[in-house]
């Protein structure tokens, strides 16, 4: 956040520095508590700043939809998306190193928080980013700044990581690159049983975005624990040895069409390894 710094740093802030400090973190406060939208954005346009650069300005769109993300604002989220489009998802500059902002950190924040509301308003916005190109550069691209927690990661292999599968359809459905699949698989068998099933269900999404799997030779060391937990027609596509089993291919045909088309079918059919 804006007026996160180190203590070195609070000590030689200007009285100016100091100021816009305390006016983001008033918005930060405001956004949490879920205040009017016209009210917040009566405060962005008029009584918050930022330190950029080496003089204050106002506070942009990008940075109140971080805030609306956190806090699950989705009605602030909602007019910043329509009013501001894709413009609203353009990077923030770092507020530790004052570099360039790059990447995709709304989506990144999103996933983190788990915010799958607001995550499909994101995705409804990248429609006029600009074609199917600019949108799966968008999708696959990372954190950002070095600084950020999520840096040079995708959102796709923070949703794999985190093992939140509503974010991850998500992506996927609306063309990111399904990555992380050795990240979902040893999530699987690592995580506590209370944390099985979401990770269950993000190698489902994963294996039913993918066409061709990667290389995974080391699920040979050990074919019979790989069996016991991917089922042998999985683990044998995984391992080269087969085509993918068919309910998988007529699931991956029914994905294209949304996500709403794998959520609604029955729990029998749902992609289970």
């Amino acid at each position: 956040m804006p007026w996160l710094r180190s203590s070195p740093q609070c000590l030689s802030l200007s009285p100016c520095q100091r100021e816009c400090e305390r006016t983001a973190f008033s918005f930060y406060c405001a956004v949490r508590q879920q205040l009017p939208v016209w009210l917040l954005e009566e405060m962005r346009r008029m009584e918050v700043f930022c330190w950029d650069n080496g003089s204050p300005r106002a506070f942009l769109p990008s940075e109140a939809l971080i805030y609306a993300i956190v806090h699950d604002h989705r009605d602030y989220a909602r007019y910043l998306l329509n009013r501001f489009s894709v413009s609203a998802l353009r990077a923030p500059s770092c507020s530790f190193c004052c570099c360039p902002g790059s990447g995709a950190p709304h989506l990144n924040v999103a996933v983190r928080y788990n915010r799958v509301a607001v995550l499909s308003m994101v995705m409804e916005a990248l429609k006029d980013c600009g074609g199917p190109g600019k949108r799966g550069e968008y999708l696959d691209g990372c954190g950002g700044c070095v600084h950020a927690a999520d840096s040079g990661k995708t959102a796709v292999q923070l949703a794999v990581e985190l093992s939140h599968p509503d974010c991850l359809l998500q992506l996927l459905v609306h063309g990111a690159r399904p990555d992380g699949l050795e990240v979902a698989l040893q999530r699987l068998i690592s995580c506590v049983v209370s944390e099985r099933q979401a990770a269950q269900r993000s190698l489902d999404l994963l294996l039913l975005f993918l066409s061709k799997p990667p290389p995974l030779p080391w699920l040979r060391d050990e074919p019979q624990r790989w069996q016991g937990v991917l089922g042998d027609r999985v683990f044998s596509w995984l391992c080269g040895l087969a085509p993918s089993p068919l309910l998988l291919q007529a699931l991956r045909c029914l994905a294209q069409s949304g996500s709403d088309c794998i959520t609604s079918l029955p729990d029998f059919l749902q992609p289970h390894s």
